[in-house]
């Protein structure tokens, strides 16, 4: 049984935590971690891009000179698509590029992501983390004594802590979510996991009854 050391606000060491890979997911899929991430990356586009086509472009519909006669290859009206200031011809829409995969899926690719997090040495353990208000100042000093300033990092509750999200929301590199609103791309992309000691433990708890360790979230950020 690996051992994750825990730490203080201090940053000092004061105790162990006994978990491994195995206790969040059963195995790590590559392909399902890759198929959830590129969904969630999807998800979060806009879909604006936009031409307008012939029909669009506001110019006369009259035909540019006679069909015959002239000694030029004939033409229709100025908007056509091989006209300079005419319409594309195969003109960009706005569209939706969001898709689901399979909610059992998308659970399974956040316990995964997490598994693969503490496989890969890349967790680090507080024993709590509460702020009585608000103060950016505190949870920056809470991450340099944690040696992880400057390094993207993800910092889990086990609730919303919402005195802790106030005061590391504008830390750059730093995102803040409860252990409900982890999925697979807001746990993969930062460096590390800051975990609490009591968010480890609901990890563990809903991986074993198989409930939902987040990965509901469409946005994924």
């Amino acid at each position: 049984m690996a051992k994750l050391p825990v730490y203080n606000r201090a940053g000092k060491k004061v105790g162990d935590y006994s978990i491994e890979p195995a206790d969040v997911a059963p195995r790590i899929n590559k392909q399902l971690l890759h198929d959830a991430v590129v969904m969630y990356q999807a998800n979060l586009r806009n879909g604006s891009a936009k031409t307008k086509s012939r029909g669009e472009v506001s110019s006369s519909t009259r035909k540019l000179y006679r069909q015959k006669g002239t000694g030029n290859a004939r033409a229709g009206h100025r908007a056509s698509g091989i006209r300079r200031g005419g319409g594309h011809i195969f003109a960009k829409k706005n569209r939706d590029y969001s898709y689901r995969l399979p909610r059992k899926a998308v659970r399974l690719a956040t316990r995964m992501a997490i598994a693969s997090k503490i496989r890969d040495d890349e967790v680090v353990v507080i024993d709590e983390l509460t702020l009585e208000k608000p103060q950016t100042r505190d949870v920056a000093t809470v991450i340099k004594a944690l040696g992880l300033d400057g390094v993207t990092t993800l910092i889990a509750t086990e609730a919303q802590e919402l005195n802790v999200y106030k005061s590391g929301r504008n830390i750059a590199g730093i995102t803040i979510s409860p252990v409900s609103e982890l999925n697979a791309l807001s746990v993969l992309a930062p460096r590390k996991m800051l975990v609490t000691r009591a968010a480890l433990d609901a990890i563990k708890r809903r991986a074993a009854g198989d409930d939902t360790v987040g990965g509901d979230a469409e946005g994924g950020g």
